[in-house]
């Protein structure tokens, strides 16, 4: 054997020539054609999905922001009326007030039972409730009839603005 001979393969027999010009007309089809699928598996699977999610927040942010200038449009009415008293003057029973008022707020679906608790408290439980609703909700019963809020379990059901909910309401 001559010194400047090799038997078996060379460096440059052993890199791989991942050329487009070097593949056979087959293998450069294959590639254009998975080029292809993972181009359309991209836009399919991520960006537009992604596009809905951002479409859907700007309305939900659209609503808010309309939500809000109305708001802001009847705080001077409502603040020249003066508060609102406690009770209301009426004489209902905790359990008839809040039954009548979930109703009324759109709730009355997501009312799952009520039992009494303690002297003048009454434990409420929601189920697929709106957040946002009941949020409201209390407020209201809060503000207009005078309900304390004494307890609040409120637990997610993994849909989005959705909860389950275990409330414990007192009379003032």
């Amino acid at each position: 054997m001559k010194a400047g001979s090799r038997s078996g393969p060379t460096e440059t027999d052993t890199t791989m020539n991942l050329s487009l010009s070097s593949m056979s007309e087959r293998e450069r089809r294959m590639v254009a054609i998975g080029g292809a699928a993972a181009a359309v598996l991209l836009v399919l699977g991520v960006i537009l999905p992604l596009d809905r999610s951002v479409a859907q927040a700007h309305e939900r942010i659209v609503r808010k922001q309309a939500d809000l200038v109305w708001m802001r449009s009847v705080a001077p009415e409502l603040a020249s009326a003066g508060p609102v008293q406690p009770g209301g003057g009426n004489h209902e029973s905790l359990l008839v007030v809040v039954d009548r008022s979930a109703r009324e707020s759109g709730l009355g679906s997501s009312l799952a039972g009520s039992d009494p608790s303690g002297a003048g408290g009454l434990q409420v439980r929601m189920e697929k409730a709106s957040f946002d609703s009941m949020v409201g909700w209390l407020s209201r019963l809060s503000q207009q009839n005078g309900v304390e809020i004494d307890g609040a379990t409120i637990d997610s059901t993994g849909t989005p603005g959705i909860v389950n909910a275990a409330l414990v309401l007192h009379s003032r």
